[in-house]
């Protein structure tokens, strides 16, 4: 039974607590251990921002945990010049991100500074930021699909408008190339592009090589590079979303692509462990598992009169392995996933698409069903192939003794023709629904002869 005295007197004492501090109080710095600095007497909330004295001016800091006297602060950069005893001082100010059309074409940071050396970027004075996430039954379906310009994708693992799609690899078989093939051929309004956690040579490589001009002029970048500070990292995912949604709340369909949501995971990791967190599981803590789908669930359809958010997230699988935590987490929680395989990189198959081990959710909402018959037609003549290769390979297959053999082995150059792509091609959705057909109508009459 419900003890309703008990909680009654509970709510009243509740109600003449007072908190024990209204304005921020200043404290000093007492221990930096690896990347955290810890500082007493500072009274100020978590995710609060302080200024640390240094050797060559003020350093920001964020407030990322207490206990007891201790505050836990992670800095933004560097920790060069800090000095002992320095002085930390909150600050009631608040950081806001540039958020404007005025943001297309530009590259920025992980808190949304310019780096691209084009002057500042003004606000947008009449849109009110919304950090709240959207209520599931205000969300529009997902029911159309979105033209990536990848002839493989559109195919056999369309992607719809709204989607939140996994890319899974490991380092060097195409996932920053193929993200920049979606960006040139992708029909969205807007693309926003976070390059979190990658080496600093990639960044301006990607925006003139792969970007182009042209992918450019309808792009934001934002970019944390593996050098800065985790919670730069950190903060460079969580501006790219953000800046999503500011463009989907003005009614545009926006291509989302983060590189990489592993290192989004890898970023709370050093945080969470450097504030006392315990690890769970292979060295991450709980923390990292509830953060995740905060991330991922604010992509998506808006409600009415708003657009769309079609997110790519890549995970890194190390040494190829798909069941790695932060891959099995993130599988979970996406509306599908794309796989790339190593073995076919490593043949010079472009891009390295593994259709057997890739699928997306919502293909049958946005595909009729002619569509998802040519696909999985496809799919088995591919699979049969496939599961037989090493005799056909080494010559122990009799050509005669299975018809679906014998198909396979006759279509498989056309597929592997149309399973690839140049950098360049872009292949609209419509054109590669076409060109499947015909693959499929040729599969058929041969097999007929």
């Amino acid at each position: 039974m419900v003890d309703s005295q008990r909680i009654s007197d509970r709510l009243k004492n509740s109600q003449k607590f007072i908190h024990p501090f209204k304005e921020p109080v200043a404290g000093r710095l007492v221990r930096v251990v690896g990347l955290t600095l810890e500082a007493v007497g500072v009274k100020a909330h978590i995710g609060s921002q302080c200024l640390v004295e240094t050797a060559h001016g003020d350093l920001l800091a964020e407030v990322v945990g207490f206990a007891q006297e201790i505050t836990y602060l992670m800095p933004e950069e560097s920790l060069r010049g800090v000095l002992p005893g320095a002085r930390v001082l909150p600050i009631s100010a608040k950081m806001h991100l540039p958020l404007s059309m005025n943001l297309l074409g530009r590259v920025i940071n992980g808190i949304g500074k310019p780096l691209d050396g084009k002057g500042p970027i003004t606000n947008d004075d009449d849109y009110k930021l919304n950090t709240s996430p959207i209520n599931p039954l205000s969300r529009r379906a997902i029911t159309e699909p979105l033209d990536v310009g990848v002839r493989s994708i559109n195919s056999f693992i369309t992607v719809g408008k709204g989607q939140r799609m996994g890319l899974f690899a490991g380092s060097g078989v195409g996932k920053s190339v193929l993200m920049g093939m979606m960006t040139r051929g992708t029909t969205a309004d807007v693309i926003v592009v976070g390059l979190v956690g990658e080496r600093g040579r990639e960044v301006k490589e990607f925006i003139e090589e792969i970007l182009g001009e042209e992918g450019r002029a309808r792009s934001v970048v934002v970019a944390a590079p593996a050098d800065n500070s985790p919670l730069m990292r950190l903060k460079g995912c969580e501006t790219a979303v953000q800046i999503s949604e500011y463009f989907r709340d003005q009614g545009l369909d926006v291509l989302l692509l983060l590189d990489s949501l592993t290192r989004y995971a890898q970023a709370q990791r050093e945080i969470a462990l450097a504030v006392g967190e315990p690890p769970a599981t292979k060295g991450y803590p709980p923390s990292v598992f509830s953060k995740l789908p905060q991330l991922v669930e604010r992509a998506g359809n808006g409600g009415e009169g708003q657009g769309s958010i079609t997110a790519f997230y890549t995970v890194l699988t190390e040494g190829d392995d798909l069941q790695d935590p932060i891959a099995d987490a993130s599988r979970a929680i996406l509306d599908g996933h794309i796989v790339l395989s190593r073995e076919l990189a490593d043949a010079g198959h472009y891009p390295a698409i593994d259709i057997e081990g890739s699928i997306s959710r919502v293909m049958p909402m946005v595909t009729n069903v002619e569509h998802q018959q040519l696909a999985r037609q496809l799919k088995q003549i591919y699979s049969v192939y496939q599961q037989n290769k090493d005799l056909i390979a080494i010559g122990a297959y009799t050509k005669g003794n299975d018809p679906r053999i014998d198909q396979a082995i006759n279509v498989q150059p056309v597929i592997n023709f149309f399973l690839q792509q140049q950098i360049q091609e872009v292949i609209p959705f419509e054109q590669s629904v076409q060109q499947l057909q015909e693959i499929i109508a040729a599969a058929t009459a041969n097999a007929k002869r």
